[in-house]
């Protein structure tokens, strides 16, 4: 277990795009502009944002992945062994359909010393005060989102053998980062969640894959991808049930994961989406060893610009209390607010609102940031 930064505010990592951004990605995109251009306007926008992080209290910053176009694909693509297609139709979200980009592995997957993510974290260094921080799609996701027929080395027809060197494949990268200054690493590993939701479970052990399977190897894969990490580097993992343009893909309590999740990953800090009864009940908190691990509930929403009392979050926080001991919890929003650069279905304004809030509450609740 890690010695490194921990918080009792943190938001999951990613902020609505300034249109100013949107506008000039979209110009590029078009050929109506040059990558030269959107280079210095992402890093005007992101020393913008990392100063309203700053300004309203938060200790770990992020670059709000102003140089992404998804959370997830974007870091897969650029492994090595990775490519991301584009193709016809996208994947089902409530109501709505993601972008058609998909990842597919064409080769033997390995982290290049070059991946740019590493000077995407280096800059956010170089202008913060504070702690920085950088969020990557976690190893589970290098299997879930690949489709069976999107998996060519012959070696890789052993799902066994595939985990074992996206494990590998992990371990050097959560070295690379440490290697360039980092010392809080985030891992999205939203799957877990979703191997809690009857339909993917359905879904997975039709193509001959046991889900309660699944979840023990996803954290075999985490833990083997952190477990030589240096003591004074926090990992945390986050876990939510999709976030695209405020809808979600999945449904369930934490309930068939919570076990492998709490006890099995190695993980520092936890993200956890509750904000609404989509996620289940905060039973499985229960599960979470005494020690200094953390939960940070995510009893705010970042899917529309309600904002939420503190009196209202305090009652819920008192509540997992009387289940995990609240020297072990913290306050964060539920998901990103763009996990996708066209975002959710809220205001910046009302974005930073929700960001003042989480430091309100820990503030209240614990005297703390």
């Amino acid at each position: 277990m890690s010695g490194g930064p921990r918080f009792r505010a943190d938001h999951v990592g990613s902020l609505l795009r300034p249109r100013k951004l949107a506008q000039m990605r979209m110009a590029v995109a078009n050929g109506d502009g040059n990558e030269a251009d959107l280079r210095a306007i992402e890093d005007e926008e992101i020393s913008a944002v990392v100063g309203i992080q700053e300004e309203i209290g938060l200790k770990a910053v992020t670059d709000g992945e102003f140089r992404r176009s998804f959370w997830h694909y974007d870091f897969m693509g650029m492994l090595t062994g990775f490519e991301l297609e584009e193709r016809e139709e996208g994947i089902q979200f409530a109501g709505v359909k993601l972008r058609p980009v998909f990842p597919v592995i064409r080769g033997i997957l390995d982290f290049p010393d070059d991946h740019p993510m590493l000077e995407h974290f280096k800059h956010v260094a170089k202008i913060s005060s504070v702690t920085p921080k950088i969020s990557i799609p976690g190893p589970s996701c290098c299997h879930f989102r690949v489709g069976l027929e999107d998996i060519h080395p012959r070696r890789y027809r052993d799902a066994e053998v595939l985990m074992a060197d996206i494990a590998r494949t992990y371990r050097k990268a959560v070295r690379a980062f440490y290697d360039a200054g980092c010392r809080y690493l985030q891992m999205d590993d939203i799957f877990f969640a979703y191997l809690c939701d009857p339909k993917h479970r359905k879904s997975k052990a039709e193509l001959g894959q046991d889900p309660d399977w699944l979840i023990g190897k996803y954290s075999w894969m985490m833990h083997e991808a952190i477990r030589d990490r240096p003591t004074d580097m926090t990992i945390a993992m986050h876990m939510c049930r999709g976030n695209f343009r405020s809808t979600h893909a999945a449904e369930g309590g934490y309930d068939p994961a919570a076990d492998a999740v709490f006890n099995q990953t190695g993980v520092d800090v936890f993200f956890m989406e509750y904000d609404t009864q989509r996620a289940g009940g905060i039973e499985p908190l229960r599960l979470l060893s005494k020690g200094n691990q953390r939960v940070m509930p995510g009893f705010i929403t970042t899917k529309s610009g309600h904002l939420e009392s503190i009196d209202e979050i305090r009652r819920k926080i008192d509540k997992a209390s009387r289940i995990a001991d609240i020297d072990q919890l913290g306050i964060a929003p539920q998901c990103g607010f763009a996990s996708t650069e066209e975002g959710n279905e809220l205001s910046e304004d009302e974005q930073w609102r929700k960001l003042e809030l989480v430091v309100r509450v820990a503030d209240k609740v614990w005297g703390e940031i």
